[in-house]
Parts: C-alpha cells; sequence; structure tokens
C-alpha cells in the first residue's frame, strides 16, 4: 500500500528542513495544545501548562536520545552525532521512562485544590499520544524501525533515498513499524478522546493509554530487526512489559467516590 523514496530533508529554496526534526517539533506543539485545552477545564492556564509541558518533553526528548545513543553506538563518529536528532534516532521507551519519572516533580506545580494528580496526567497521557502519532511521521520519512520483507498489504515498498537502517533494496517491500505504529494510534487516540467526553474516572485516560500503547507496541517490536535485543525482546518491550500491568491497574481500579468525580467537571470546555 506505501510506496514512496524517503525525504529525511525538505529543500525550500535556500533553506532545509529536516523532517524528523520538523514532525518531533510539531509534534509537541499539537500535544501541549491536547493537554492545556484538557486542562483548562480544571482552571489551569494554558500558560501554567505548557511550561510544565516543556520540562517533561526536555526530560524526554534528552531520555529517549540517551536511550538511543547507548544503544547504537557504534554509529556516534563525533561528538556531534550525539546530539543529532534532527537526523532521527530516538528510543521512545527512555523518552517515557524519564518523563515519567520527572512527571511527579513538575506536575505539583499544577496541583488545584480538589483535582486529582491523576486528572492531570490523563491530560499529559492525551498530549503524548498526539505528540507521539505526528512524532511517528518523521521516523517514517527517515526510513527508521523496519522490518523485513513481507507482502503483507500494509507494508512499505521502498523506491530509493537514504535509510538509517542499511541493507534494503530498491522495489522491495518490507515491515515498517514505525507506520504501523502511526496507524494503530488513531483509534487509541479516538477511544480516549471518547472516553474523555464520558467524563470518566481519573486515570482511566492514562491506563487506556498504557495498556492500548503496550500492548499494541509489544507486538509490532517484533518485526523489528535492526534493533539491539537482550534474550530476544527490545528495550521498548521490556518497558511495555513494566507499563502494562500499571495501566491494567488503572483501568479496573475502583472509583475512589463521587467527590472525585465532582472535581473533574468541567468549569469551562
Amino acid at each position: 500500500m506505501f510506496r514512496f523514496h524517503t525525504f529525511p530533508e525538505i529543500h525550500l529554496g535556500p533553506l532545509t528542513l529536516y523532517t524528523f526534526g520538523l514532525c518531533v517539533a510539531l509534534g509537541v506543539l499539537v500535544g501541549a495544545y491536547a493537554t492545556s485545552r484538557r486542562n483548562k477545564r480544571f482552571g489551569i492556564s494554558s500558560d501554567d501548562t505548557q511550561a510544565t509541558v516543556m520540562w517533561l518533553v526536555l526530560a524526554g526528548l534528552v531520555g529517549a536520545r540517551a536511550t538511543w545513543v547507548a544503544t547504537n553506538w557504534s554509529q556516534i563518529k563525533s561528538p556531534i552525532d550525539v546530539i543529532a536528532v534532527w537526523e532521527g534516532g530516538m528510543q521512545f521507551s527512555g523518552g517515557f521512562v524519564a518523563a515519567l519519572l520527572v512527571s511527579p516533580l513538575v506536575v505539583r506545580r499544577l496541583t488545584v485544590a480538589g483535582v486529582p494528580r491523576l486528572a492531570l496526567l490523563d491530560s499529559a497521557a492525551l498530549g503524548l499520544a498526539f505528540g507521539e502519532w505526528i512524532g511517528r511521521l518523521g521516523c517514517i520519512a527517515v526510513g527508521e524501525h523496519l522490518g523485513g520483507p513481507t507482502s503483507f498489504f500494509l507494508g512499505w515498498t521502498y523506491l530509493g533515498g537514504t535509510t538509517r537502517e542499511l541493507g534494503y533494496a530498491v522495489g522491495q517491500t518490507y515491515h515498517n513499524t514505525a507506520i504501523y505504529e502511526f496507524l494503530w494510534l488513531m483509534p487509541l487516540i479516538g477511544l480516549m478522546l471518547w472516553l474523555d467526553r464520558r467524563r470518566v474516572a481519573p486515570g482511566q485516560l492514562l491506563g487506556t493509554f498504557m495498556v492500548g500503547y503496550a500492548a499494541c507496541r509489544f507486538g509490532t517490536d517484533f518485526l523489528r530487526i535492526n534493533d539491539k535485543t537482550a534474550l530476544g525482546l527490545t528495550g521498548a518491550q521490556y518497558m511495555c512489559a513494566l507499563v502494562l500491568p500499571f495501566g491494567i491497574w488503572l483501568l479496573v481500579r475502583k472509583r475512589r467516590n463521587q467527590a472525585e468525580l465532582t472535581a473533574v467537571s468541567p468549569q469551562n470546555d
């Protein structure tokens, strides 16, 4: 179904845009907007939300890049390669863990009387889902996270251009897990938006994202042939194995009480 040349750069006259960096930046902006828009119902200003989101994004980017560099050290030829995120090379598992570790500290500044912290983490999860969805377009553009040859109807036929991973033949169809992730994130985001409209209990959006992402990512990572593995699993799969049980717990936990739901009823939407 998908046939295209990779396009790591877009040239607009004298201006060169790096598609990976452009998609990551666009994902951050859209994710921050989705988070701040939801937080307005709790009386939290967009400025406060966006300042908090930027700290989470910074932690995520550093964690994602550091994890990729650590697991792909053979590709680092100079000091600039360590920070060359505009060329691709981010590991979501490292970014997610880093953002998760700092979230208790940065979300505290958004605390509003009567609003459960899980409700704010729901907003962050929705923004993360949108940001990851758009960011995957950058991975698609640079030819990253590829698998082996396939006849699968959603496979990617490589028509030429540079890829971050070597050994791919022009005209051959391959698994492209970035495309698969972009596709399965759409129904996951749709489900989260539907649940949000139903005003579900705090933590349910976060739990839905954790379960949905962990289950799908764990499965598609088996198709990748260039990722480092330990005991047959990628780093992201180990992250998924840790995240999935916590997500399930959030989904099945009993609602605290009706007051918790009342606290997150919209003030303005």
